[in-house]
C-alpha cells in the first residue's frame, strides 16, 4: 500500500501569500511509504530553496513519485496533516477575504493543485484529513519502537490545539488530555523571544543564548507569567508579558545582546523546562508508562530533552527528529496507513533519516562538477575518508556531500560542514566566516556511538543518539580539549554515529580518531545563513563558492576553488528563482521629488524588499534567457568597464543571497 503524506501552504510557488499567517502553514514537504515503511522523505524547502517554505509542496510531490518510479494514479492514499473540520474553517475564512478563490472543498482544491502542478487527475476521494496532534504523535510512536508509550506533542498550534498528550498501543493512538491555544507553550517562548529581536523560527537561537544567562536573575518576573496547577495542568498570562518592558527596551534585530537579554533567554528556558516537566511527571505517575515520545516543535529544544533524560524518569525516550512541522508529513502518512491496516506491524525504531535527493554515481558527480570547472578545481580521492581527515586535522573546514540528504532541520553526515572539534576558535571562525550568524551559537558534535560515553555523559545503557536532539553534558575533563563543540554551560548537542547507518561518515570521523585520538567531529548544516541545507551538487558547489570554505567533499571528489576575477562570472547565465519578481516604481525622496525605485519582491513574504541599482534591475529583466551575462552586458563595451564590474559584483551579492541563480 502506498500514501503519501504533506503539509504546507496553499500556493504554488509563484502565486502570491493569501491571508493566511506563517503560525498555520509552514514548513511544507512530503513522505512516501510503501506498507508502512518510509522510502522517500523531503522537505519542500530543500527543493524550491525558501527556508520554512509555506508553498504548496509540488516539487516534494515530484519528488517522492520520481524518486519511487511511480505516477501520482498509483498512490492509494494521500493525508494532511490537518482535519478535515479545520481545513474547511480555514479555507471559509480564507474565502471572505480572498473571493477569488475557486472551491472551498479542501480536497477539491488539492486535487486542483496537483493538477496544475503534475498534469494528473487525482480521485479526490483518495484524500485523508489527519488532525494536526495526531500527525505529530503518529511520527514519534510508530518509529519509536515501543509497544506503548506516553507520548507528548507541545508546539505553537495546530487544529485549535496547542498540544496533545496520548498514550499509545500497537499502532493506535488514545488521546487523554488537550492543551488549548491559550496554552501554548510554543505561543509563549515566540511571544517572549520578540522582546529579545527574534522572531518564529529562531528559537533555537534562544535556546543557545540561555547558558550565558543566569534564570535566577527575573525568576520572580516570569512566574508571574504562568500557574502550575493540580493534574499536570497550567494557566499562562500572556497579558503580563507587557512587564518585560520594565527590564529596559526591548533588543532590535542586529543589535548586540546585553546581560539583561542573556538573563531573559535564561528565565524563559528554565519557565519552559519548569512548566514541560510539571506536566510528564503527572502524566507518569497516572499512565505509568516507561516510555516516552516527544514531538512537536517545542521538541527540538534539544536542552530540554536532555534534562528530561538526565532525570531518569523514563527508561526509554524517542524524539521524532523532524519533530516540527514537516514531520507531520510522515505522521500523517503513517496515522492513515495505520487507520487502514491496524493490524499492520510497527517497524522498530527508527535509525536513519537519509530518505532524500541522491547525489548520484561517481559519473553523475563529475558531470555535474564539470559545468563549475572555471571556478573549482577537482580531483578524486583514493581514500576519501583518511584524505578529508587529514585536511581536518591541519584545520581545514570542509563541506561534506555524500549519498541522499537528510529529512529533517538536521545535518546528519550527508549535508554537513566539518570541522576540528578540538580549537575553540573555530566556533568563532565557522560563525563569522561561513555561516555567517551570531558568534554565540554553539556547534553539534559527531562522535563515534563506541567512543560516546568517554567523553559524553549519556545513560550507562544508552550510547544510541543519532539525531542531533539531546543536549547531554561533555566529560569535565574533555571540555578543555573539546573548545569547538563544548558550549559555555558545558553541554554538547551531540550525534553518535554507527557503521551500520552511515558508514562512509563513521569511516572518516574513526580516521580523524587515528590522526588525533579524538573519535568526535564538529558538525554543523551545510548552507549560509539565508538558505536552507544545500541539496544537490550544484547547491553544494554554489554554497563554497559563496562562503569561505576551505573544501569540499562530494562523493569521492575534492574541490578547491579557483583563484577567479569578477569576469569570469561573465560566462554564466543569470535565472530568477519562481519566487522573486521586479518592481519598478515612482516615490518621492527627501526633496518631495520622484525618484525611480527599482527592488525585488518575493512571493512568500509581504514585507520583504530589496533595492537594487537601475543597471542591475536591466540586467535583471533579462534573466532566464539561457543567455551569459557578457551578452546581457554587451550595451557596456570597454569604455564603461567599471560599470560592468559594479554590476557583477551586484550580482554575486544576491546569489548569495539566494535572490538570483547563476548557473553555467
Amino acid at each position: 500500500m502506498l500514501v503519501l503524506g504533506f503539509t504546507g501552504g496553499l500556493e504554488l510557488i509563484s502565486e502570491e501569500r493569501r491571508g493566511y499567517d506563517d503560525v498555520w502553514l509552514h514548513d511544507a514537504a512530503c513522505v512516501l511509504i510503501e506498507d508502512g515503511k518510509v522510502v522517500c522523505a523531503i522537505e519542500e524547502e530543500r527543493l524550491n530553496r525558501i527556508k520554512h517554505t509555506n508553498k504548496f509542496p509540488l516539487e516534494s510531490f515530484r519528488f517522492c513519485l520520481k524518486t519511487h518510479g511511480i505516477q501520482l494514479q498509483d498512490v492509494d492514499l494521500i493525508a494532511f496533516y490537518s482535519s478535515i473540520e479545520y481545513s474547511e474553517i480555514w479555507l471559509k475564512l480564507l474565502f471572505l477575504n480572498y473571493p477569488q478563490l475557486t472551491t472551498i472543498e479542501p480536497r477539491v482544491l488539492f486535487q486542483n493543485l496537483l493538477c496544475r502542478g503534475l498534469g494528473y487527475e487525482i480521485d479526490p476521494e483518495k484524500f485523508c484529513f489527519v488532525h494536526h496532534h495526531y500527525a505529530h504523535a503518529m511520527s514519534a510512536f510508530a518509529l519509536s519502537g515501543y509497544d506503548s508509550s506516553l507520548i507528548t506533542t507541545f508546539d505553537g498550534s495546530g487544529d485549535n490545539s496547542s498540544g496533545m498528550i496520548f498514550e499509545g498501543k500497537g499502532t493506535m493512538l488514545e488521546q487523554i488530555a488537550d492543551i488549548p491555544i491559550p496554552k501554548s507553550l510554543g505561543g509563549f517562548y515566540t511571544n517572549v523571544i520578540s522582546f529579545l529581536g527574534y522572531s518564529q523560527f529562531d528559537e533555537y537561537k534562544v535556546m543557545g543564548l540561555a547558558p550565558y544567562g543566569n534564570p535566577e536573575k527575573y525568576k520572580d518576573l516570569f512566574q508571574t507569567f504562568y500557574t502550575l496547577l493540580p493534574n499536570g495542568d497550567y494557566e499562562i498570562y500572556e497579558e503580563r508579558l507587557i512587564s518585560l518592558f520594565d527590564l529596559g527596551i526591548p533588543r532590535r534585530k542586529g543589535e548586540p545582546f546585553t546581560q539583561t537579554h542573556k538573563d531573559i533567554a535564561a528565565s524563559l528556558q528554565e519557565t519552559l523546562e519548569d512548566i514541560v516537566f510539571h506536566v510528564i511527571k503527572h502524566q507518569k505517575q497516572e499512565t505509568k508508562h516507561k516510555n516516552l515520545c516527544l514531538a512537536g516543535g517545542v521538541a527540538h529544544n534539544c536542552t530540554l530533552n536532555g534534562k528530561i533524560l538526565r532525570s531518569g524518569m523514563f527508561e526509554n525516550i524517542f524524539v521524532q527528529p523532524a519533530a516540527h512541522d514537516a514531520g507531520c508529513a510522515l505522521g500523517a502518512a503513517l496515522y492513515a496507513y495505520y487507520q487502514a491496516n491496524p493490524m499492520a506491524q510497527k517497524p522498530s525504531q527508527l535509525e536513519h533519516t537519509y530518505w532524500g535527493t541522491d547525489i548520484g554515481n561517481s559519473s553523475d558527480v563529475v558531470n555535474q562538477l564539470m559545468q563549475w570547472q572555471d571556478f573549482i578545481a577537482f580531483e578524486k580521492l583514493d581514500n576519501v575518508p583518511e584524505q578529508t581527515a587529514k585536511l581536518l586535522a591541519s584545520g581545514s573546514v570542509v563541506g561534506w556531500v555524500q549519498g541522499r540528504s537528510e529529512f529533517g532541520p538536521r545535518a546528519l553526515g550527508n549535508r554537513s560542514i566539518l570541522g576540528d572539534p578540538r580549537p575553540e576558535e573555530n566556533k568563532t571562525r565557522i560563525n563569522k566566516m561561513i555561516k555567517k550568524r551570531e558568534g554565540y551559537r554553539p556547534f553539534a558534535p559527531s562522535v563515534l556511538e563506541e567512543d560516546v560515553d568517554e567523553f559524553f555523559e549519556v545513560p550507562h545503557n544508552q550510547k544510541h543518539f543519532p539525531f542531533m536532539i539531546f543536549v547531554v553534558n561533555v566529560q569535565e575533563d574533555k571540555r578543555q580539549s573539546l573548545g569547538a563543540i563544548t558550549h559555555i554551560d558545558g553541554t554538547a548537542r551531540i550525534q553518535t554515529v554507527s557503521q551500520k547507518t552511515n558508514k562512509k561518515y563513521w569511516d572518516l570521523i574513526n580516521s580523524f580518531k587515528q590522526l588525533t585520538g579524538i573519535p568526535i567531529l564538529l558538525n554543523t548544516s551545510f548552507n549560509n545563513n539565508v538558505e536552507p541545507i544545500v541539496d544537490s551538487v550544484e547547491d553544494a558547489v554554489v554554497c563554497f563558492l559563496t562562503t569561505e570554505l576551505d573544501y569540499t567533499v562530494v562523493g569521492d571528489y575534492l574541490l578547491r576553488k579557483k583563484d577567479v576575477s569578477w569576469w569570469h562570472y561573465m560566462s554564466l547565465r543569470l535565472f530568477l528563482p519562481l519566487h522573486i519578481s521586479l518592481h519598478e516604481v515612482k516615490k518621492f525622496n527627501f526633496e518631495g521629488k520622484l525618484d525611480n525605485l527599482f527592488y525585488i519582491k518575493n512571493s512568500y513574504n509581504h514585507a520583504f524588499q530589496r533595492e537594487v541599482s537601475a543597471e542591475v534591475f536591466d540586467v535583471l529583466k533579462l534573466a532566464n534567457s539561457e543567455k551569459t551575462i557578457e551578452s546581457l552586458l554587451n550595451k557596456y563595451g570597454e569604455a564603461e568597464e567599471g560599470k560592468a564590474k559594479d554590476i557583477i559584483h551586484e550580482l554575486i551579492e544576491l546569489w548569495s543571497q539566494n535572490l538570483i541563480i547563476l548557473r553555467p
